[in-house]
């Protein structure tokens, strides 16, 4: 055993020197393995950091809740030119959903509409976020009022000029002013704001700071239906503990019903659940993992090419070296280890200085971005070591090999 750990030690000692007295061809290689793994880890780590956000930001929603219109949130086998036919999700649809669908403990109806203007006084924000919706969005997103409060249902229903806004929104357009009862214009009308949203930051969609909530059936006194045509939706919060499957199979037998489906035809309506967004959310995630392996493994391969070549060329210059060391007694296994340790050696410090590049960027990101945390987690830094082991150990083990298996008088005559 202590013969062993020394012929390690010896092999380690002879690699560092090598390494030492190359400093130009060193840097070159440590280059090549260090952008690999940089490349990989960095490429991980944004994917790991974009996918925890994403799950940090839908933690807050009920995953049950449902989207019901005639839009697929995810891939769809329906043909995209029947989807376009579809009909589109009405107010009267919702009127049926939330008086004829049992187990549903909050409901509201949703247009889909554009950006708008807001105007108060001689303030003016262009392209703001105003969306028409129903009193019953209030529980189902748990919203928060700082100031004042949220339109009632029955304002909701009568489509009183109310509106409700975000606290982004409320500082851009009132700076210190208290927004409680100031009048806004916006789609040309005037609106009472009625209350102020907590501070959310930033998250997956739209974050509820920049926007505003008025209630839909004011927009549909001067807009039929939706928004000059944009779709709704019916935005369905079942009670807790109910059969989720049984729920949407009563759901879609009645709505089909209504809309007077017979059994051989298709549904002219989706579904949605925000279960189904979170398994979207995974497959895209998983489909980044891979091509970002692709991309980086071309780095990290081209890296493990510029080992290999640097051992043979090393091994081609120190010929004279192994065939003196052969004759003075080396083993092979000594010099195998010899040329192995350095090819490792070279792969791992080069692993090393790209995980602390991206250690660093990843602190940069975290002081400069705000509402997104970049992770850099232990199980990929361990991978990022593991990963460029295990190059130096393939790039270096043939040159390595073939420097183990060279005669002595051979080699010292060739060296000279």
């Amino acid at each position: 055993m202590l013969v062993y750990l020394r012929v390690f030690k010896e092999s380690f000692s002879f690699a560092l020197n090598a390494l030492r007295n190359n400093k130009l061809r060193t840097f070159l290689s440590l280059l090549g393995v260090t952008v690999g793994i940089f490349s990989i880890i960095a490429v991980l780590a944004a994917v790991d950091s974009l996918d925890k956000n994403i799950k940090d930001n839908l933690s807050g929603l009920d995953k049950n809740t449902i989207y019901l219109t005639k839009f697929s949130f995810g891939p769809s086998d329906v043909p995209r030119w029947k989807r376009d036919n579809f009909p589109q999700t009405d107010y009267d649809d919702y009127e049926f959903v939330r008086r004829n669908i049992p187990n549903i403990e909050e409901s509201a109806y949703v247009i889909f509409g554009g950006a708008e203007t807001i105007r108060y006084e001689a303030e003016t924000i262009s392209n703001v976020n105003i969306t028409p919706i129903s009193h019953g969005i209030y529980v189902i997103d748990d919203l928060k009022v700082e100031k004042g409060r949220f339109y009632s249902e029955l304002e909701s229903d009568t489509g009183s000029p109310v509106i409700v806004i975000g606290s982004e929104l409320a500082e851009n357009l009132f700076a210190k002013q208290n927004p409680i009862g100031k009048i806004v214009r916006v789609y040309g009308r005037k609106l009472s704001v009625i209350g102020v949203l907590k501070k959310y930051g930033s998250g997956i969609g739209d974050s509820p700071d920049g926007k505003g909530f008025v209630p839909a059936n004011f927009v549909r006194q001067f807009r039929n239906g939706g928004v000059n045509g944009l779709p709704g939706a019916i935005v369905i919060k079942p009670e807790k503990g109910v059969d989720m499957g049984a729920f949407e199979s009563v759901l879609k037998q009645k709505f089909r019903a209504y809309r007077g489906l017979k059994a051989d035809e298709d549904d002219d309506f989706f579904v949605n659940k925000l279960a189904g967004l979170v398994s979207f959310v995974d497959a895209i995630i998983s489909v980044l993992n891979t091509i970002g392996w692709v991309i980086s493994g071309f780095s990290l391969l081209v890296g493990g090419f510029g080992i290999a070549n640097i051992m043979f060329v090393s091994v081609k210059e120190r010929t004279n070296l192994i065939g003196i060391q052969k004759s003075l007694g080396a083993k092979n296994r000594f010099i195998l280890f010899q040329f192995l340790f350095e090819a490792v050696l070279l792969a791992v410090v080069g692993g090393l200085v790209g995980l602390f590049l991206v250690w660093i960027i990843a602190m940069i990101m975290n002081g400069v971005v705000e509402d997104f945390e970049f992770v850099l987690s232990f199980g990929n830094m361990f991978l990022g070591f593991c990963l460029s082991t295990f190059i130096g150990l393939i790039s270096g083990v043939i040159p390595a090999i073939s420097a183990s298996r060279l005669d002595p008088v051979e080699a010292i005559r060739t060296g000279m």
